[in-house]
Formats: C-alpha cells, structure tokens, sequence
C-alpha cells in the first residue's frame, strides 16, 4: 500500500502546552510549507553524520557492531526534530532487564548469543517461516530511520535505525482474516540472561513477551531493526533484532527477538502482567496521562547534559510527535 507522508517538523517545542485541536492544525499547518519547499534544509542531513561519537573507551567501541553498507536514508524520516543522541550515549544508556536492572548493562549484554540466530514466524499465517542471522539482512530491503525514542521513565533519545517496516514481514508470512494481534518473544536463557538482582522477590514472566494489534504492526512507523548508527545492532540494544515503535513508550521494543506470533486474542505481556495498573497493552506516549508514580508532560533529552541530573527538560508530545501516522488507530 502505497504512502505519501511528507515528514513532520517539531521545530516548536511548546506543542505539548498547547490544545490538541490547534496542535494538529498546526502541525497540518507546517506540513504544508514543507510541501512547498520551505525547511528542506532541515530535511537533507545525512543521520549517521549528525551522530557524533565523542570519546567512545575501546572497550564499548568493541561492541558496536559491523558495519552495515549502502543503507539509503529512507526521505521520509530523516529529521527527528531533535539532534541525534550521540552513539557513546545511546550505547551506554539502556534497559535490558535480562541482563540487569541498571542503565549500564552494555557490558553484561555482550554474554548474548547472537550467531546462528532464528527468528520462528507462526501463527495464524499463511506462510510460516523461519528466518535465519542472514535473512535479516538481506531477505528485506534496508533503510535508515531517525525516530524519536521516549522511555516510560520520561527520559528520550533521537536514533538512526537501520531496518526494515514490519509491514514487509507481514507481507512475507500472510496472516489469516482470524488474527488480530501478534506476540514477540524475546531471547531467554536463565544462565545467559540472569534478570536484575531483585528479580528473585517479584517471580518475573520470562521470557519478555511484548504484543500489538495486527493494525499496529500494519502501520508505516512500525519497524524491525537491525542497526543504528551505520552499524549492525548491539547486543545491549537487542542484537540481532529488536522492535521500534516511536509512538509507544520505549518497553514496547522487546529486544533480541526469537518468536512472532499471529493470534486471535490479546497476548499476556511482561510490564503489563508485572503491574498492569501502571503498564498498559497499548502504552503509547500520552503526556496528559501520567504514570502512577510520575508525569508524563515532560521529558528529559539523555545526553544533553553532564549528568543525568541536569539534562535538559522538553515537554512531551502526544504519540510522541507522530499523531498524524498513528492517531487515527486509536480514533483521534
């Protein structure tokens, strides 16, 4: 199915005090002038070259992957409206509860066994498949993304992704008319992925389960990846493939995945069985819907300061800044 979305700009970042009706005519608004030519420079920057490494220690450096040539930046998404987070920040600030309960699990992440690799497609699908470490590269056309990323933590990142739309996987396999959503299980392994300290007093679910409707898996942002920045994925960002949704909060990306699933009832999903209260199926980025135990109005930029403790504060946007691809899944 064929798309003509015009990338969006979030050069205003007072859109979040502003009334949803007028923030969308707004955006209409800018998405015009864009037609017309006016901000094509915002438009043309190349995403790896924005990304600077900074001082990267040879340590971490080691675990940044091959990498990943004549990757075109895919037009539509070359412009997060943010600079893009430096690698060196991006690749040492992670969740990754297999390996830990801390940000800095870069270094336990690299016990990740990533090669050979299968990727079991079933389900309710046509075409049952199972791809190997190659099909993930090659089966499907690359292109480069730069998304917005916000945790549920209400700290976010802007990242070049290298991947490909989940709309082609479902193209591949053909779900039947019964399935209405889809499940995606991650990697598991209890003496390679040991869970963070405290996992022994709350029982967690493993493996990490994450779920979507089929018509969320189906939309144009909806993406498979399998780099960043130039490179093949990380382990610490969820090597060899990982999920990336910019509209939903960040726990939505299950990592490192190893089983998709097409079925005809809503999955049980990790954050979601653990405190449903507080992580639900959906979890799309809502600032006016806040956590039970913090705001979602705003958002800290990782990396834009010294410390975390003084990185600089944006208000949060509605879906994230991508209403105008996903808004009309949920009836807005």
């Amino acid at each position: 199915m064929p798309f003509t979305h015009i990338p969006p700009s979030w050069q205003l970042p007072d859109s979040a005090a502003t009334p949803e009706t007028a923030f969308w005519n707004r955006r209409r608004f800018i998405k015009t002038l864009v037609g017309a030519g006016i901000g094509a420079s915002a438009l043309g920057l190349n995403a790896c070259g924005q990304a600077r490494n900074g001082d990267i220690d040879p340590a971490l450096r080691q675990t940044l992957g091959r990498p990943l040539n004549s990757v075109r930046p895919n037009p539509d998404f070359r412009d997060g409206g943010r600079p893009i987070t430096e690698q060196v920040h991006a690749s040492r600030y992670n969740n990754f509860y297999e390996f830990g309960g801390t940000k800095n699990i870069w270094q336990n992440a690299q016990k990740l066994p990533t090669d050979p690799w299968t990727l079991e497609v079933g389900g309710l699908v046509n075409n049952p498949r199972t791809y190997d470490l190659a099909d993930l590269t090659r089966r499907f056309p690359l292109e480069e993304r730069v998304y917005r990323f916000r945790c549920v933590e209400a700290w976010a990142m802007v990242v070049p992704w290298i991947g490909f739309p989940m709309r082609a996987l479902l193209e591949d396999v053909e779900p039947t008319s019964d399935a209405k959503f889809v499940s995606f299980t991650s990697f598991y392994d209890p003496k390679v992925t040991p869970g963070p300290a405290w996992e022994f007093a709350l029982n967690l679910p493993w493996p990490y389960v994450e779920g979507l409707r089929i018509e969320e898996m189906a939309n144009e942002l909806a993406f498979f990846a399998v780099g960043l920045y130039g490179r093949t994925l990380p382990k610490q960002h969820g090597a060899p493939i990982r999920m990336v949704l910019p509209w939903k909060y960040g726990f939505k990306g299950g990592k490192s995945i190893v089983k998709i699933e097409f079925l005809r009832e809503q999955p049980a999903t990790y954050w979601n069985m653990i405190s449903p209260n507080e992580y639900k199926f959906e979890a799309n980025v809502e600032p006016e819907v806040p956590h039970p135990r913090w705001s979602q109005s705003r958002e800290r930029i990782v990396g834009s300061g010294t410390n975390p403790f003084n990185w600089e504060v944006q208000p949060t946007v509605i879906y994230n800044g991508y209403g105008e691809y996903v808004a009309d899944l949920y009836g807005v």
